[in-house]
């Protein structure tokens, strides 16, 4: 599911990738395109990074690989050199052209979010609007949220066909909403999901997810259904179900994966299809943390009786 994307394509080229890097991209807030992308490059032709066209957009950058004097440009100057170490998040305010010049390997991931998801965010939470992003040139943050959340999406870029919409959907807008509070002063709203779904939005969230086990829905589609904000929808469901709607399909394919081996003798390669899984891997990973035992463990001792 990994995706080039606009995104994707413009930062290779301003970091003078030779190949576009793989990129994970969500539009549930505004339908405005949330992405992160992995940039690594372990032999780069010397040079000073290129520009993006100045927007009003942010990038969330979770260093992965130390990168020690670097030099930062700011509306094309110099300013200074900072040592850049692996684990530290640095936020860019695309108005300012930030730069740097690349003389090292480097490998990071970057998150982009236009002001308008942020936007989206506070008119769904009916929250007031976040106003401006602590960007401060060469300021790296010890951010254990945004290590959390790279860290899953990094497993996502790296196993793209196993990665559902939903999960995406997910981690980006829980990012968007931890910059939105953590840099941009948000404070939560007191819009809460604290009932839960009413039964018949529950019946019918619960029979779109079951309809699409491949997870190629994603929460907008789910939300406007029920006619709710993606944000309500994902605070409530999780309410009435104790998961997660991505964490809540992983569960029902599991379960699917029972049924199918309970009563059909089919290889575990097309019960993993079947199920909704990308491959026999993927399932057998899966079910197993799920289970405690691997698929054929399940099912021998199933069929055995016990």
């Amino acid at each position: 599911m990994t995706q080039t994307g606009a995104f994707g394509q413009r930062l290779g080229q301003v970091l003078h990738l030779k190949d576009a890097p793989p990129s994970l991209i969500t539009r549930s807030l505004r339908s405005v395109e949330l992405v992160v992308t992995e940039t690594r490059d372990d032999n780069p032709v010397p040079g000073l990074s290129g520009s993006f066209s100045a927007e009003d957009a942010f990038l969330v950058s979770l260093k992965l690989r130390d990168f020690p004097e670097c030099e930062l440009w700011e509306n094309g100057k110099c300013l200074m050199k900072r040592d850049v170490p692996a684990g530290a998040t640095y936020l860019y305010d695309l108005k300012r052209d930030p730069r740097y010049v690349i003389d090292k390997p480097f490998h990071s991931l970057f998150f982009y979010l236009p002001r308008s998801a942020l936007d989206g965010l506070t008119e769904q939470s009916r929250t007031p609007r976040v106003g401006e992003i602590a960007c401060e040139l060469g300021v790296g943050h010890d951010d254990t949220v945004i290590r959390h959340i790279g860290a899953s999406l990094q497993q996502g870029l790296r196993r793209p066909d196993e990665t559902n919409q939903l999960f995406i959907d997910h981690m980006m807008l829980a990012l968007t909403a931890h910059v939105a509070q953590a840099y941009g002063g948000l404070r939560p709203g007191t819009e809460l999901a604290r009932g839960g779904l009413a039964p018949w939005q529950m019946k019918r969230a619960c029979e779109r997810l079951e309809s699409d086990l491949g997870g190629t829905l994603s929460l907008q589609q789910v939300a406007a259904e029920l006619d709710l904000s993606v944000s309500y929808f994902s605070r409530a469901f999780r309410v009435s179900t104790g998961l997660p709607p991505h964490q809540w399909l992983l569960r029902q394919r599991v379960k699917a994966a029972k049924q199918l081996m309970a009563v059909r003798d089919l290889p575990l390669s097309e019960i993993a299809m079947s199920a909704g899984f990308a491959n026999q891997s993927h399932f057998t990973r899966v079910f197993s943390f799920a289970v405690g035992v691997s698929p054929g463990t399940w099912r021998r001792e199933k069929h055995s009786g016990r």
